[in-house]
């Protein structure tokens, strides 16, 4: 065994246990002191929940992480020797040469450990072997629970190539662990390109040095944009009388109104109803009533009408302005693309879309535009531009209720979620309510950052769709404190309990509860301060 511990650090470690039982990934060892003495009177350390400990076959070291502690009959009487049961998930392996240098770590194992074996502390060596991502392009987020010594990386290109979500209750410190990772990574690549949707207007203080912010007010999505399914929403009530008639007459007028088009005509046969070209309203609402005109009966022409009174409201309402403006018809796709893509970045890898004031009934529609957008882009593309989506409130506009509607949002957020890895769209998930999210959503993601959750649904849904090892860790989701998460997935080396680096106060979300007993304390309103509510309510979008 003296000539297994060789090695760099190999001093360090010291015998904790033997092992008593092997099935599969998981390993049962008692604790026990290097004499094999088991009770109250060895001085072995007691590991917790979530420490790396290693273990030994021939020349090959195992890693295994500390999943449950128990004690299978308790004495009477604390002084009374007990059998301490630790159980331990396998997470890899790595080699360990004659000469006791030892080769890179792998997960998964080949070899395993031998019935009776003993069981050894890890060392610092240990832990930056398993944690430290070697040879591959990392970004450090925070130190490791088990040793705040020992700093935690994400590799780059295993977490954005393959979608990820930052997952926990509120207060937890979600949206600092988002700006945390966003912050990490893009200061280490300068020239990425991030769209962030933001719904409470909370991420623009956290990346004022590094982000575009887009708001209603310097928003322009035209909605010349908008494929059918998404124009139909705006326009088509579902209860409305014959909505499928309307929606058969939008599709013929608006195709025919993108073929008038100027400097559409050329390529009018290729133009479909979903193709991305402008077209003008005003050519919409001539067509609807030159059609209407040609009817005998006046109810015949009632579809016409609804479509045409419902046009007439949108453009009129000064809410929707960032999409039916009454400016000139232009095609300026290239210039919203690049903007929204941060194309070139000119040292602003991010742009933040405040949608917090964006009408609640078409807030489906423009995230179904701008994650399709994100999805398109990238796909067209061919890989030369990844794009990072991160989809702060998830839950709110990909429901798992159907009766909720956001079909369009659900359906763009499903196809990249299933298809933009392939293309170089990388999605963030975030979300407090994991158990709400659409079906399949967070099973596509395959590095989970969970923090602190208290809703037993939630913390059940979040092991339903991770296979990766740490079952152990994801026990302890109720007791996390802030800053604190389970990481588990490609992005990270092996399933690991991690404290998020804190954020300089210019750097963090703008968020918190009100001081109910600071605001309380003092009488600090008057009726000029409700005059001024009223006016800026009143001037709001919604």
């Amino acid at each position: 065994m003296d000539m297994q511990l060789s090695g760099p650090g190999a001093l360090d470690s010291q015998k904790i246990g033997r092992i008593v039982s092997i099935s599969g990934s998981q390993v049962v060892m008692v604790l026990e002191d290097e004499d094999g003495r088991h009770g109250v009177d060895i001085q072995t350390p007691i590991p917790s929940i979530g420490t790396l400990v290693k273990m030994f076959n021939g020349g090959v070291v195992i890693f295994g992480l500390v999943s449950g502690l128990s004690i299978p009959i308790p004495s009477e009487s604390a002084e009374d020797p007990e059998m301490k049961i630790v159980e331990l998930e396998l997470l890899g392996q790595a080699t360990v040469e004659p000469d006791g240098a030892r080769g890179p770590f792998n997960r998964g194992v080949s070899a395993f450990p031998t019935l009776s074996g003993p069981v050894y502390t890890s060392t610092l060596e240990d832990l930056n072997q398993v944690y430290g991502r070697r040879n591959v392009a990392t970004a450090p987020i925070g130190v490791l629970h088990q040793d705040q010594q020992t700093p935690a990386y994400i590799s780059v290109d295993d977490l954005l190539g393959k979608h990820f979500a930052v997952l926990g209750t509120t207060g937890s410190g979600k949206s600092c662990a988002v700006a945390l990772i966003l912050r990490s990574v893009l200061q280490e690549h300068k020239h990425g390109h991030a769209l962030l949707l933001d719904l409470h207007a909370e991420y623009a203080h956290a990346f004022q040095d590094m982000a575009e912010v887009i708001s209603p007010e310097t928003m322009e999505l035209p909605y010349w944009l908008l494929n059918f399914q998404e124009i139909r929403e705006i326009l088509i009530d579902r209860t409305s009388a014959q909505p499928e008639t309307q929606a058969n007459i939008l599709a013929e007028v608006i195709t025919e109104a993108k073929r008038a088009f100027p400097n559409n005509t050329e390529a009018a046969d290729i133009i479909t109803v979903d193709t991305p070209v402008p077209y003008r309203l005003s050519e919409v609402e001539r067509i609807l009533d030159q059609n209407s005109g040609m009817l005998n009966r006046p109810t015949d022409a009632e579809p016409y009408l609804r479509l045409k009174s419902r046009l007439t409201a949108l453009t009129n309402d000064r809410r929707y302005s960032f999409m039916f403006s009454g400016i000139a018809v232009r095609d300026n796709m290239t210039s919203i693309l690049s903007r929204l893509f941060r194309i070139p970045t000119d040292g602003m890898p991010i742009t933040i879309v405040d949608l917090s004031t964006v009408p609640s009934e078409i807030l489906n529609v423009v995230v179904s535009l701008l994650c399709r957008m994100t999805f398109d882009f990238v796909r067209h593309s061919e890989r030369k531009v990844p794009v990072l989506l991160v989809c702060e409130e998830t839950h709110r506009y990909a429901p798992q209720s159907d009766r909720l509607g956001f079909e369009s949002a659900k359906s763009a957020l499903s196809r990249m979620a299933k298809e933009g890895r392939k293309y170089g769209a990388s999605l963030c998930i975030v979300s407090q309510r994991p158990s709400e999210l659409a079906t399949g959503m967070l099973s596509q993601c395959n590095t989970v950052f969970a923090l602190r959750m208290s809703n037993q649904r939630d913390q059940d849904f979040v092991r339903g769709t991770l296979s990766e090892s740490g079952a152990g860790l994801l026990d302890s989701l109720p007791s996390l404190r802030n800053a604190e998460c389970i990481a588990v997935g490609e992005g990270v080396a092996v399933p690991v309990r991690l404290c998020f680096s804190t954020l300089a106060p210019e750097h963090r979300p703008k968020g918190g509860t009100a001081k109910f007993s600071d605001a309380w304390s003092q009488e600090s309103a008057d009726r000029d301060l409700v005059a001024t509510i009223v006016d800026q309510w009143r001037r709001r979008r919604q």
